[in-house]
C-alpha cells in the first residue's frame, strides 16, 4: 500500500501502512505536559505552533514529535467525550442505524494539518468510530455539513494565526462549536491524560490500533464525502442567504438577485490567500446568480501574505480592484464593487469596496462591515415584513455580540426595535448568546463579533464571508419596487435620513448613513499589549484601583473636554453580562468595559480589556461616539498606562 492522495488537489492525504509516531525508544524522551502548557485551550479552539522546526512561519508539513503524541491524545479525549455525549441512544440503535458515533473530520489549508489528521484518523477509526474525511474544507462548509445525520466534528484549523500555528477545533450536530460548558469538561479530560506518566505510550497504542485498511477506505471515500459537503453547504447558504428553509421563497429571492444583477452589473473580488475557501462554493454559488467573479491567489496552501484579513492584508484585494476598474471598457461602472478576502479556515472574511464617491478600492474597517451586515439583516426582517417575528409582539428581535464591538451597532439595533445583547469574546459565547436568547422568545437573525468583523446569520452557527457579502448585496439589490422600499430606503426612512436616499444609490451612499464612531481597530499595535501578571483577575483589581484615583484626578479635564460625566463598569465572562461591577477581579480572565456617560446619562465612550483566548497578548480597546480620533486617542492611553501600571 503507498500513499494516497486527493484526487482534486493531488496533495497526499497519507500512508496507512506508514507508522507516524516516534520510532521505539523515542518515546521517553517526548516532554508532553510541557508542550501542552504551551498550548492556548478555550472554547473558540485549541492552537499551538506544530511545526517540527517551532518556527510559527514555517510552511513546511512536518510536526514535531511531541506533537504527534498531542494529536493523538486530543483525538482519545474528544472520542471519550463523544461517547458520553451519545452512550444510551438506544432509539438509533433499535432503528437499525449505525451504533458507532460518527466523527467528521477536516482540515483548512495549513501543510501541518495533514500530519495531524492522519494521526487523529487512526485513533477514531483504531477506537471503532465511523469517520468521514473532507480534507481542505472551509471551516462553514464542515460546520453546515455536520447539521445532518452526524455525532460531532473536528476541525483542524488556526484560523488567523500564521500558517505554522494549528489547532482544533470541536462541535456536535448543530453545526456550531461546543459551549464552554462541554469545552471545559473536554480540556479536563485533555489535560488528564497529558499528564499521565505513560501518555505518551498510550498515544503510541492508539495510533498503532488503527488497521491499515480501514485507514486506507476512510481516504478512499474523502472525495465522495467532500462533495457531498460542498452540495449540503450550497444548499444551506441558500438557506440562511433568503432567511428561510421554503425552496420556492429561496427561488424568488434569488430570482430577484439575478434580474437586479442583469440589469446593474456586479463584480466581486476575492484574495483567497491559498485557504480553504479556494476549494469551496464561492466561485460557482456567485457565477450562477450571474456574478462576475475573479480571484486571486487562488490556489490551496498558495498562501502568500499574511493570514489575518485585516486592513493591512486586503491592500492586496484593493489593488486587484484597482486593476481591473483600470482595464475595464466602462471605467465610468462600477462592475467590480465588492472584493473580499478570507482567512486560511475561510470562516471569516472582511470588506473591500469600490468608492464611486472618489473613484478607488477602499478598505472598510471590521466594525463598519458588521454594522453594515447589523443594518442590512434588520432591514431584511423588515422587508419580509417579520420585524419582530410572525408569531412574536413587537419589541422581541435582537442582535448578539462580543462586548467589545462597537456601539454603532447598538444604535442600528435601536432604529429597528431590537435589543442588543453582549457575551465575552468567542465566537461560541456569541452563538450561545444567541440561542439563550431565542430560548427567551427572541428572534436572532445576525449575531457576531463585531470587533472583528464577519458576521453569523442564523440558522447558521459561525462566521461565513458569503453571508456577509450577501447581506451586502441585498443592500444593494432590493430596491424600491411596486410601491416597497427596499432595505436601503427602509433604514433611511426609519433612522431619519430620508434625505440621504436616492434612487440610484451605491454602497459609498449606504456607508454614509452609518452611525459615526472612531474604534481602534483590533489589529493595530495599540490594541495589543504584553503583560506579565497571568492571573487577570488580580491584574483587574490592582486596575480598579488605579482606575478610581486617577478618575478622580481626571474627572473635571474629562467633563470639559470630552463631556464625560461618570462611568460604569460591565464584567463579561462567558454568555453572562454584569452590569455596575463593583468588584473588577470577578471577570476574571473575561471582558472588562468602562462605559463613559454624557450629561443626559448616555453612552458617550468604553475602553475594554481582556486577554485573548487564541492568543498569548492582552487586547484592548476604545470606542467613541462621533469622529473623535483624537478622544479615542486619548482615552486609549489612558487607559494602556492604567494598566501597564497596574503591571508594574
Amino acid at each position: 500500500m503507498a500513499v494516497i492522495d486527493d484526487p482534486r488537489t493531488h496533495f497526499p492525504l497519507g500512508d496507512p501502512e506508514a507508522n507516524p509516531f516516534p520510532a521505539a525508544g523515542e518515546n521517553s524522551a517526548l516532554d508532553i505536559p510541557k508542550a501542552v502548557e504551551s498550548m492556548i485551550l478555550s472554547a473558540s479552539g485549541w492552537r499551538t505552533v506544530f511545526t517540527a522546526s517551532g518556527d510559527e512561519e514555517d510552511k513546511r508539513p512536518e510536526i514535531a514529535p511531541v506533537y504527534r503524541a498531542v494529536s493523538a491524545l486530543i483525538a482519545d479525549s474528544f472520542a471519550d467525550f463523544l461517547a458520553e455525549k451519545t452512550a444510551g441512544n438506544g432509539d438509533r440503535a433499535r432503528s437499525g442505524e449505525r451504533s458507532s458515533p460518527l466523527i467528521v473530520l477536516g482540515i483548512d489549508s495549513r501543510p501541518t494539518g495533514t500530519a495531524i489528521a492522519d494521526i487523529m484518523l487512526r485513533v477514531f477509526a483504531g477506537r471503532g468510530f465511523k469517520v468521514q474525511y473532507l480534507f481542505i474544507t472551509a471551516a462553514p462548509e464542515i460546520m453546515a455539513y455536520s447539521r445532518e445525520g452526524v455525532d460531532g466534528f473536528v476541525y483542524i484549523s488556526a484560523s488567523h494565526n500564521p500558517v505554522g500555528h494549528n489547532g482544533v477545533k470541536f462541535g456536535l450536530s448543530d453545526g456550531g462549536v461546543i459551549p464552554g460548558s462541554d469545552a471545559a469538561v473536554l480540556i479536563a479530560k485533555f489535560r488528564e491524560k497529558c499528564k499521565h506518566p505513560d501518555a505518551a505510550e498510550h498515544a503510541a497504542s492508539l495510533i498503532a490500533a488503527c488497521p491499515a485498511e480501514a485507514l486506507a477506505s476512510v481516504y478512499t471515500e474523502t472525495p465522495l464525502w467532500k462533495a457531498e459537503a460542498v452540495k449540503r453547504y450550497g444548499s444551506f447558504t441558500r438557506e440562511v442567504v433568503a432567511g428561510t428553509a421554503d425552496k420556492k421563497k429561496q427561488d424568488e429571492l434569488f430570482d430577484i438577485i439575478s434580474e437586479s444583477i442583469r440589469l446593474r452589473p456586479l463584480g466581486i473580488v476575492c484574495d483567497m490567500n491559498g485557504s480553504a475557501r479556494t476549494l469551496s462554493i464561492d466561485a460557482d454559488f456567485m457565477e450562477k446568480l450571474g456574478i462576475d467573479f475573479h480571484a486571486i491567489n487562488n490556489i490551496p496552501r498558495r498562501i502568500v501574505h499574511a493570514i489575518i484579513p485585516e486592513p493591512e492584508n486586503l491592500v492586496y484585494c484593493a489593488d486587484e480592484m484597482e486593476r481591473l476598474h483600470q482595464k475595464s471598457l466602462h471605467p465610468d461602472r462600477s462592475e467590480f464593487s465588492l472584493g473580499y478576502m478570507p482567512d486560511c479556515d475561510g470562516d471569516r472574511g472582511n470588506i473591500v469596496y469600490w468608492n464611486d464617491r472618489k473613484g478607488t478600492a477602499e478598505v472598510l474597517k471590521a466594525q463598519e462591515v458588521f454594522a453594515l451586515s447589523v443594518m442590512s439583516e434588520l432591514a431584511y426582517l423588515a422587508y419580509r415584513g417579520e420585524s419582530s417575528s410572525d408569531q412574536l409582539p413587537p419589541g422581541k428581535t435582537a442582535v448578539a455580540v462580543n462586548d467589545p464591538t462597537s456601539m454603532r451597532s447598538d444604535d442600528i439595533a435601536a432604529v429597528f426595535g431590537a435589543a442588543a445583547a453582549r457575551a465575552e469574546v468567542g465566537e461560541a459565547n456569541v452563538v450561545n448568546l444567541a440561542r439563550n436568547l431565542r430560548g427567551k422568545g427572541y428572534t436572532v437573525r445576525i449575531l457576531g463579533e463585531g470587533s472583528n468583523g464577519g458576521n453569523i446569520t442564523h440558522p447558521a452557527a459561525v462566521r461565513d464571508p458569503l453571508n456577509t457579502i450577501f447581506a451586502l448585496i441585498k443592500l444593494l439589490v432590493l430596491r424600491d419596487e411596486g410601491g416597497k422600499q427596499g432595505l436601503f430606503h427602509i433604514w433611511c426612512s426609519r433612522s431619519g435620513q430620508e434625505n440621504a436616499y436616492r434612487s440610484d444609490f451605491t454602497l459609498a451612499d449606504v456607508i454614509a448613513t452609518l452611525p459615526v464612531y472612531t474604534t481602534t481597530g483590533v489589529s493595530e499595535p495599540r490594541a495589543l499589549l504584553q503583560i506579565r501578571e497571568t492571573n487577570h483577575g488580580n491584574l483587574k483589581l490592582r486596575y480598579q484601583k488605579i482606575f478610581g484615583a486617577e478618575w478622580e484626578k481626571k474627572r473635571d479635564e474629562l467633563k470639559r473636554s470630552y463631556g464625560i460625566t461618570g462611568w460604569e463598569a460591565v464584567g463579561y465572562t462567558g454568555t453572562e453580562e454584569t452590569r455596575n461591577l463593583s468588584d473588577f477581579s470577578l471577570s476574571g480572565k473575561g471582558g472588562l468595559k468602562i462605559i463613559f456617560y454624557d450629561s443626559e446619562k448616555k453612552p458617550a465612550a468604553f475602553i475594554w480589556m481582556r486577554g485573548s483566548g487564541t492568543e498569548p497578548v492582552f487586547r484592548i480597546l476604545c470606542d467613541v461616539k462621533g469622529d473623535n480620533p483624537e478622544m479615542e486617542a486619548e482615552l486609549l492611553r489612558w487607559h494602556t498606562e492604567m494598566i501597564r501600571q497596574a503591571d508594574s
